[in-house]
């Protein structure tokens, strides 16, 4: 069989086209703690929540990069990464307002 560039891109190491999997630890904490954020939206909890939440996304961006079953995954670990951190740059420094 030819390895073309959809194959790199796409396959596992079993030869399987991975594009979604089964959500890991981190994800699902970080889908929890987003869900309760929108409950809890001021105070202490809210506060404790966001760090859960961004440290957790973090984590599994940093996973899928180093760690992502194929090319698309670890591309989408460094797109979310990038994007998470650009995001807490532009909301903490005032240039969204």
């Amino acid at each position: 069989m030819e390895n073309t560039l959809v194959d790199k891109i796409f396959r596992d190491s079993d030869g399987k086209i991975v594009i979604a999997q089964a959500p890991n630890l981190p994800l699902i904490i970080w889908i929890v703690t987003s869900i309760l954020a929108l409950v809890f939206t001021t105070g202490k909890i809210n506060t404790l929540l966001d760090i859960l939440a961004n440290g957790s996304l973090f984590t599994w961006a940093w996973l899928e990069l180093f760690q992502g079953v194929n090319y698309f995954r670890r591309a989408l670990g460094l797109l979310v990464l990038t994007g998470l951190i650009a995001f807490k740059v532009i909301n903490d420094s005032g240039f969204s307002r």
